[in-house]
């Protein structure tokens, strides 16, 4: 199964509606080819705040 993780500190958390934040992190160096960055939408209730360390994994599901 292709996987990809790596680590982020979150930008910023946005509130989109009554059920859903996006955490936001978009690292100033986007011309930097090794530069990850992430936008995830998330229900309400977390407890994540801008400034958290965070690990980001994409797993294909077969």
């Amino acid at each position: 199964m292709p996987k990809i993780e790596f680590e982020s500190s979150i930008e910023f958390v946005a509130d989109i509606n009554e059920q859903k934040d996006c955490l936001m992190s978009q690292d100033p160096t986007q011309d930097d080819p090794g530069a990850l960055w992430f936008n995830i939408d998330i229900s309400k209730g977390h407890l994540f705040k801008a400034g958290d360390r965070v690990r980001v994994t994409v797993e294909k599901i077969d």
